[in-house]
């Protein structure tokens, strides 16, 4: 299953070509896009050290970039990470690497905030709980580690998208024969589906930590883990 994701995201969508998939987003999703920057913005604080998993073109790290004080990307997909690069001359505080969100090469402590957005815990296609493991790890005392997933009502509003997408060629035909409960299947073999809390709790609640959901925009669950300060 890894080797699936990471090689449909570096062939069929990276670079320009994921960009597109945000470009040709409909007016309710493009409002999901949004309200979920401005959440993630009200759990930082100016000046804070950001992670942001499966940060394909850069598309939320630039958003972030105006109150962090450092923005570190990192994606499996090289195509994208050039494509962010590329537009990161001159945004000074922001930096994109190639790396895996289940083997991050950082050391422990190194950021106040770790944001893994837009469905990325869904679709890394490695354990939920590795990914929560090393943003936990790389998180500072006090520092948060925040994953998204949609809600079951946005249901129809991610059809709506996934159908715009394979109207402009990005994606595979969808499969509404096979869609449901949550996951859309496409007929080029791409897979979308959602986190629960209750899901979220058995595979990934790690002890020591507080767990914090929040619902916004009709549209998002926020599943945010708080790293306890040692003493």
């Amino acid at each position: 299953m890894m080797d699936y994701y990471l090689d449909y995201y570096a062939d069929n969508l990276s670079g320009l070509r994921l960009k597109k998939c945000y470009d040709v987003a409909p007016v309710r999703f493009q409002q999901y896009l949004g309200a979920e920057i401005d959440f993630a913005k009200s759990r930082m604080k100016s000046g804070d050290a950001v992670l942001d998993l499966g940060c394909g073109y850069g598309r939320i790290a630039f958003a972030l970039s105006a109150k962090a004080g450092r923005v570190v990307g990192i994606d499996t997909a090289a195509g994208s990470i050039e494509l962010a690069s590329e537009l990161a001359r001159g945004v000074s505080n922001c930096e994109f690497s190639v790396m895996d969100a289940g083997n991050l090469s950082f050391p422990e402590s190194s950021f106040d905030v770790v944001f893994c957005l837009q469905n990325g815990i869904c679709a890394f296609g490695v354990s939920r709980r590795k990914i929560v493991d090393e943003a936990l790890r790389v998180t500072r005392g006090g520092g948060r580690a925040i994953f998204t997933s949609y809600t079951s009502e946005f249901w129809p509003h991610r059809l709506e998208w996934f159908e715009a997408m394979h109207k402009h060629g990005l994606i595979g035909e969808i499969d509404y024969q096979e869609s449901k409960d949550g996951v859309i299947y496409c007929k080029d073999g791409h897979q979308s589906g959602i986190m629960t809390e209750s899901e979220f709790r058995a595979s990934c609640e790690i002890d020591g930590s507080g767990l914090m959901v929040t619902e916004f925009d009709r549209s998002c669950l926020a599943f945010e883990l708080t790293k306890k300060t040692t003493a």
